[in-house]
């Protein structure tokens, strides 16, 4: 049995989604809320296998619902539900641990579906949505068109620093003096213009330089 918890503040489709789940086999909904402002402590109470989650609703938002969620249940699928297909909300709703986003004109057979394939480790989404996914996808994954002119002994360093390394441990991978280190470092820093490791980091996972 899948037990599925919805929030939507729209009480003919909260009524209607509900009717729908129960009437399938092996679903059922435990609780349906017209608001998120309680959905942690709910979540606990319920625990329900899949959450069905709206985005656009009274006080707290669809977003702001699944990231308290999130902060008392990793094992729970969320999938979103809602009218909305921009590009912000798919991308808040991925990054806070959404596990499937699905447009409220998708059919009832299909939602079904959809629920199943989540319940079973599934990511599933909106064809529109998946298309979306995969552009967004591909523009945050595109080759760096810059790598700051970095040597390809700096960039070994640079990995190595991102790696978690430190200077000693650098040196003797590279079979380097510590002297030696820093002064590649040091020219990193100039190329990077930033001023300390965790910032050289952060921007060599920005910028896909390594």
């Amino acid at each position: 049995m899948i037990k599925v918890v919805i929030y939507e503040d729209n009480p003919q489709l909260r009524e209607g989604l509900t009717m729908l789940i129960n009437g399938t086999d092996d679903f059922e909904v435990l609780a349906a809320f017209k608001h998120c402002n309680n959905a942690a402590e709910e979540i606990e109470i319920y625990q329900p296998d899949v959450v069905l989650m709206d985005i656009d609703m009274p006080g707290a938002n669809g977003i702001e619902g699944l990231k308290a969620i999130r902060q008392v249940d990793s094992r729970v699928r969320v999938l979103m539900l809602t009218v909305f297909d921009d590009n912000k909300n798919v991308f808040e709703a991925l990054k806070n641990g959404a596990n499937g986003y699905l447009l409220k004109k998708t059919s009832p057979s299909r939602l079904t579906e959809y629920i199943q394939e989540a319940h079973t480790g599934g990511a599933p989404m909106t064809s529109s949505i998946a298309s979306q996914v995969l552009k967004m996808f591909s523009e945050i994954h595109s080759p760096a068109s810059d790598d700051y002119n970095l040597s390809e002994r700096e960039k070994q360093v640079l990995q190595l620093l991102v790696n978690g390394y430190s200077y000693k441990m650098i040196a003797a991978d590279m079979y380097i003096s510590i002297d030696t280190v820093r002064s590649h470092i040091k020219k990193i820093y100039e190329k990077l213009q930033v001023n300390s490791k965790s910032e050289a980091v952060a921007k060599a996972f920005k910028n896909k330089i390594i």
